[in-house]
């Protein structure tokens, strides 16, 4: 199977919360409606969709897991310093995310935490 291009779609509670969280790290904008609000995440542009819950549901075909109670994916952020991720674990608590690990080492020449939006989406931060 070849495709052109790979997106992620999320589903929130509220798009303006969403939109403000986001904005407020510094990731870029690419566009809203009644029923999404749209990021690019890293240099090649990857969008993650943030879609009203009851939009995104149906067109899923099926429930769409309690993030707050389980996992459903994780995206890793990379950052090119160890200050970098540190920086980050602040400016995420200051934009009203949830911090699931401090930055810690993982293994040799890894560092990094875990975090996670209002919505309860995780993403890792991560220097190597």
């Amino acid at each position: 199977m070849k495709t052109k291009k790979v997106w992620a779609n999320f589903s929130v509670s509220d798009l303006e919360r969403t939109t403000k969280f986001y904005k407020q790290l510094g990731f870029k904008h690419n566009g809203a409606s009644n029923q999404l609000t749209s990021f690019f995440f890293g240099d090649e542009n990857f969008i993650i969709h943030f879609f009203l819950k009851d939009v995104l549901e149906p067109a899923m075909k099926g429930q769409i897991t309690d993030t707050k109670a389980g996992n459903e994916i994780i995206f890793t952020l990379s950052a090119d310093t160890k200050e970098e991720v540190n920086n980050w674990e602040k400016e995420v608590q200051q934009a009203g995310g949830t911090i699931v690990s401090r930055p810690e080492v993982f293994g040799e020449g890894y560092y990094g935490f875990v975090f996670a939006d209002p919505d309860g989406h995780k993403f890792n931060v991560f220097y190597m």
